[in-house]
This record gives structure tokens, sequence and C-alpha cells, in this order.
């Protein structure tokens, strides 16, 4: 069986536990991948190397996909977030997140199904800060045209490939009438000209987020810039259960990273409770990946059974402590293993 070459980065904190446990899982389904694993984050620093270091992203820019466990962020201080690093150095700019409810979690929400499409490499995470005096700090907002567009594109595109029926931008144009002026702009001709077959919609995002909480089923697939995007992804997986039953994964036209949303939570590093479902969740996507852009249909193959199983084991109530259950890491891997058709 041909095998793709995939960088897998373990990440920091619980990343290493949930990672082992994916990829075991992953042996188990017969995934038609080749391991290749490098460091970044704390656990790259550790070793003696940078942040970021330049052989993690010369492996990416050479095999084109990688699943990366969670990477620790210092917050107020210390380094730039290895995620904003990555996209900006591998020019990720469409990063996707799908949020569905999950029988076996309970909500108060029964038919979430919604794909989040934000711009990834503009906006406030630019990072242009700069401090003006002592106690005065500007932080920039950063819109393009090109990129703008770019991003319209590729939801667009990408809503008619997975036969959506419409895309609704968040934004705060009537505030914010240049920069997120420019991007409904942009999204609208992209519409007018080229996909008329999907449904258009704007909505002011403070209002926007009011109706996702009333009602997430008038939404299909959000459309934002960078901050908004990261935010509201966010709000999205509080209606399924959390960050820890929702996937992710970085777009770029050369190189595509998957990972799990969620942070490196040290509290529980090294204990064997964390969940690893949202990084399974985040490979199933990667290999779907891999038959659409590669074409292999084994990869295909193995992703629908996985997900079957893990959809199976949820119904069957194995689930981690996060979800109300009382398995570990290594425990829930076995159950997803455990239902593999």
């Amino acid at each position: 069986m041909r095998k793709t070459p995939v960088v897998l980065i373990p990440g920091d904190g619980i990343g290493p536990e949930v990672s082992a446990a994916v990829r075991r899982v992953l042996v188990a389904a017969h995934a038609p991948v080749e391991w290749v694993e490098h460091r970044a984050g704390i656990a790259a620093l550790a070793a003696g190397m940078e942040v970021l270091p330049e052989q993690t992203l010369e492996a990416i820019g050479r095999y084109g996909v990688a699943l990366k466990g969670p990477c620790t962020t210092p917050v107020g201080k210390g380094f730039t977030s290895v995620n904003v690093q990555l996209r900006k150095r591998l020019n990720l700019y469409a990063a996707v997140r799908p949020v569905r409810s999950l029988d076996g979690v309970e909500t108060r929400y029964r038919d979430v199904d919604l794909i989040i499409v934000r711009e990834n490499t503009e906006g406030l995470y630019s990072g242009a800060e700069n401090q003006i005096t002592d106690d005065v700090v500007i932080s920039l907002k950063v819109a393009t045209q090109s990129a703008c567009r770019r991003i319209a594109h590729w939801a667009f595109r990408f809503a008619t490939r997975r036969q959506r029926r419409k895309v609704t931008v968040f934004h705060k144009a009537n505030i914010m009438k240049m920069s997120d002026g420019l991007f409904i702009r942009e999204a609208a001709k992209v519409h007018e000209r080229e996909y008329p077959n999907i449904e258009y919609q704007e909505a002011i995002i403070d209002a926007g987020c009011m109706k996702l909480v009333q009602n997430p089923a008038q939404f299909d697939v959000l459309l934002l810039e960078n901050l908004y995007g990261d935010v509201v992804s966010d709000l999205c997986a509080g209606l399924v259960g959390g960050l820890g039953v929702v996937p992710g994964a970085n777009f770029g036209d050369a190189a595509a990273v998957f990972e799990a949303v969620h942070g490196s939570a040290p509290d529980i590093a090294g204990q064997g409770v964390a969940n690893p479902l949202a990084l399974l969740m985040s490979a199933v996507m990667m290999l779907n990946y891999l038959c659409e852009e590669r074409g292999d249909k084994v990869a295909l193959a193995v992703a629908q059974r996985l997900r079957a199983a893990y959809d199976l084991a949820l119904r069957d109530g194995a689930k981690t402590r996060d979800l109300g259950g009382k398995l570990g890491t290594e425990e829930f891997a076995d159950a997803v293993i455990a239902r593999l058709a």
C-alpha cells in the first residue's frame, strides 16, 4: 500500500499524549500515512531549537501535509504564537473549522452543522503593534484587497464542493468602514460574479453572534476575518460540546496543516485524561484532503471508517471526562479501535 509522508508535530502539554493516541488509532485503521515527526513550541525550545525550527517548516513545505498537536502560547509576553507563525510562513490563508452535533454529546442544541472559514493572515493578528509612549500602545488592523478576495473565492469554492447552501459574512463594517468594508465588498463581488449558486448574506458580528446562540440552524458556512473567526469558531464549538470535539485545518496553495484547536492544557498534562477526539477528527479531515487533492481513495475509505467508529463510540457512552465520561486518553482510543468496521 502506498503511504503518504505526513509531518507530525506532537506539540506541548497534552499534545504528545493525544498525538500518540491518534497515531495508534490510525495505525489500527491502516491509514496510508508515514509519519515524519518534527518539533515546534516549547518542545522545540527544550531541545535547544527555535520555537518554530526551520527544519519543521522545510518538512511541511516538502511533504505538503502536517498534523499538529496543541502548542503553548505565552499570554501577554514571550514568543509569538507558533500557530500564527506557521500560518504566515507557509501562507496558510484559509482556516476551516467544521462544527457539528454529535450523538452522545448532550448540549442544548441537537442539529448544529456549521463550517467556519477564517482569513488567516491579516487583520489584527498581523502583529503590527507599537508602543507609542509608556502608557499607549497601537495595534494595526491590516486588510488587503487581494487577501479579502482570495479568502472569499476559497470559501465559495469550498461551499460549492461541499454542496452547502449559504455563505454568511460576519463583519463590523458599520464601524470599521474601510477594513471590514473591503472584506464584505470583495465577498459580495465574488458571489455575484462567480458563485450565484450559493446564497449570500451579511451580518454585523455582534448581532450575528446573538442569532447564532438563538438558532444556529439558520447559518451554514460562516466567512470571517482573522480575529472574528478565532472568536466565533470557539463560540460555535461551545454549541456542540467544546473544543475537545471540534477539528481544525489551515489551507494554503502549497500545504495544509491539520490541528487540534484546543490548548495544550498543561494542568492535566501527563495524567492520561485528555480527550484525543479533536485531533482524531482533524486527522480524518487530513485523510479526506489526501483523497481530494491527491486522489488517495484508500485514505477516504479509512476516514469514513474512523468517523463511523468514533461516532459509534460516543453513542455507546465511551467518553472522556471533559464530556462527562470516565475514560482516559488511551481508553478512548481503545474504544474507537474496537469499533472500526
